[in-house]
């Protein structure tokens, strides 16, 4: 019997977690909020245990040729030294075959000591096939069967794992985005069972959906996993919960979204506009909004840490009483950001020969790299940024972001950018860094001077690493999309690129969207930072007395908790 068993009632599954900077079983943003979502667990005490997959192939190793073209390399790493393996096992069937799994856990550990274990499920044992060995391997990789593969062993292969480690308690299963969904089907089974039942009931629907909670992440159509029907009951036909195929799939689809939908009793989008955006997307279900936070604990700088602790003691147990930030020293926070900034500048300069200076305003835009995060909006009209470095001061940039390995466009977007950088360089300085990770976030986003984001709305769900910047004191230029429209006040916390209200779909967006962040730089953010160094320093100071001290996952945690887990 595991020996956190007795006291956990909340299970928290998802396809990533990102529970350590060096363990690469995580991508981006879903799997860095995730974990940041375990720490705020641990740290406020709550009973949840995490769920997801091994990836012992990572996510991947990225490389930038001479040209800027991507390629991947698996990311290897050494499980045993970061995780320990747990006395249990269980099983799925996969295709009409026996899929042994195993266990590993990492334990996080909070502010005041309570621990939420987070186990990683693996297929690699030596009873299985060589390709069933595999199965968990790569995140996000191969094709759609590998895909619904991994997904049967996260989310029937979760549950399975839970009861196997003595799990008996369970009262809320939350569905990180739709990968896990197929759990329901596990606890469909259990509910038949548990009344001796061939076939489901309403009653059964009806104690499945109590327990499940789901979040949504995005309203891009690629974020919502969809299989032909045949496939799935190819793969899980054989689950005794699946029987109600007529009821899971939609025509010749099994959509995992719509089956955490119909499945769940308390939905919610990541940001206040999401959830109106995820409304429109699925009419006719009840869809709430949590706006994303970030851990505050784990993203502050070590320099910024040591300020907060000086004038704000208790910031860790109380993320609130970061409002108290208006009151440190202006000269004394500029003097502690530009410690952040001379780290980040030392690594960009050693990495790429950029020459980067520390008086030079620096621009950060660090996104996975697709064609809807517009990455190379700011460098649309070459000419048009000469002339604001020339009236207006320098600009330097630095980029970061991996590209799927199967996004084309993605990596033709960062080979545009990489090769801009030289026909750039007489009047702006620009890098762009490899292997972005959790270590590199958390460098880039208190190191420079202003945080850059130009998604297309209402593309972007929430964003968190706006969040983060604004932790370390760092203030957005950014599209008015996801957590930024409850975040921004112009002049205060940052600055808006692009009008409120808007169509989507509007006509010449990404030009006057480029031609707002022109603007902006040239009349309001580089007059404040070479001109008005005061009033920059207290947009500074209201970016994490105003942003920090909400957008951060004690208090998303503290809205789920009364929300969701616990009605």
């Amino acid at each position: 019997m595991d020996s956190f068993s007795k006291e956990r009632i909340i299970a928290y599954f998802s396809m990533e977690i990102g529970v350590k900077s060096d363990i690469p079983t995580y991508s981006g943003g879903l799997g860095v909020l995730a974990g940041d979502t375990v720490r705020a667990a641990a740290d406020m005490g709550i009973p949840l245990v995490g769920i997801t997959l091994l990836h012992r192939k990572g996510y991947f190793h990225q490389k930038l040729d001479p040209t800027g073209w991507q390629t991947e390399q698996p990311e290897r790493w050494d499980v045993a030294d970061y995780l320990e393996k747990v006395n249990a096992e269980t099983s799925v069937v996969i295709e009409g075959r026996t899929v042994y799994l195993r266990a590993w856990r990492f334990e996080v550990v909070g502010a005041g000591g309570h621990k939420v274990p987070v186990y990683f499920l693996d297929s690699d044992l030596s009873k299985n096939s060589e390709a069933d060995r595999s199965l968990t391997d790569y995140l996000y990789g191969g094709d759609q069967r590998y895909r619904l593969c991994q997904e049967t062993i996260l989310g029937i292969g979760g549950v399975k794992m839970l009861r196997s480690l003595s799990y008996r308690n369970i009262q809320r299963f939350h569905m990180n985005e739709g990968h896990s969904s197929l759990l329901v089907l596990e606890l469909l089974t259990e509910s038949m069972k548990a009344k001796n039942r061939k076939k489901p009931t309403p009653e059964d629907f009806e104690s499945v959906r109590s327990k499940c909670v789901f979040t949504t992440h995005t309203p891009v159509p690629a974020g919502h996993d969809q299989f032909p029907a045949a496939m799935a009951d190819g793969i899980i036909g054989d689950h005794r919960g699946f029987d109600i195929r007529d009821v899971l799939c939609s025509g010749d689809v099994l959509n995992m979204t719509y089956l955490a939908l119909n499945f769940s009793h308390y939905v919610n989008g990541v940001a206040k506009k999401h959830g109106e955006v995820s409304r429109q997307m699925f009419f006719g279900y009840e869809v709430d909004a949590i706006t994303n936070g970030v851990h505050a604990g784990t993203w502050v700088s070590d320099p910024i840490k040591d300020l907060f602790d000086h004038y704000i003691p208790g910031w860790r147990e109380d993320n609130l009483s970061l409002r108290g930030a208006l009151s440190i020293p202006k000269w004394e926070i500029w003097e502690v950001h530009r410690k952040t900034k001379h780290a980040l500048l030392d690594l960009v300069n050693a990495k790429t020969g950029s020459e980067m200076d520390m008086d030079t305003i620096t621009l950060g835009f660090a996104r996975r790299a697709t064609a809807y995060k517009r990455a190379d909006l700011l460098l649309r009209d070459p000419d048009r940024l000469r002339h604001i470095v020339k009236k207006a001061g320098p600009i330097q940039v630095i980029f970061a972001g991996k590209a799927h390995p199967a996004d084309h466009p993605g990596k033709e977007l960062i080979k545009r950018i990489y090769q801009m950088q030289s026909g750039l360089k007489d009047f702006i300085k620009i890098a762009y860094l490899e292997d972005y990770d959790m270590a590199l976030g958390k460098l880039m986003t208190s190191g420079v001077d202003v945080w850059l984001n130009t998604p297309e709305p209402p593309l972007e769900a929430s964003g968190t690493s706006g969040m983060k910047a604004a932790l370390n004191g760092v203030p957005s230029l950014s599209v008015l999309d996801g957590w930024w429209v409850e975040g921004w006040i112009e002049g205060v916390t940052g600055w808006a690129i692009g009008p409120e209200d808007r169509e989507a779909g509007e006509a010449d967006s990404h030009k006057k969207d480029a031609e707002s962040l022109y603007e902006k730089l040239e009349q309001k953010v580089l007059p404040a930072f070479y001109k008005n160094r005061d009033q920059f320093i207290d947009i500074m100071r209201h970016s994490v007395a105003l942003n920090g001290s909400f957008f951060n996952t004690q208090r998303m945690m503290q809205q789920y908790v009364l929300k969701a887990y616990f009605f």
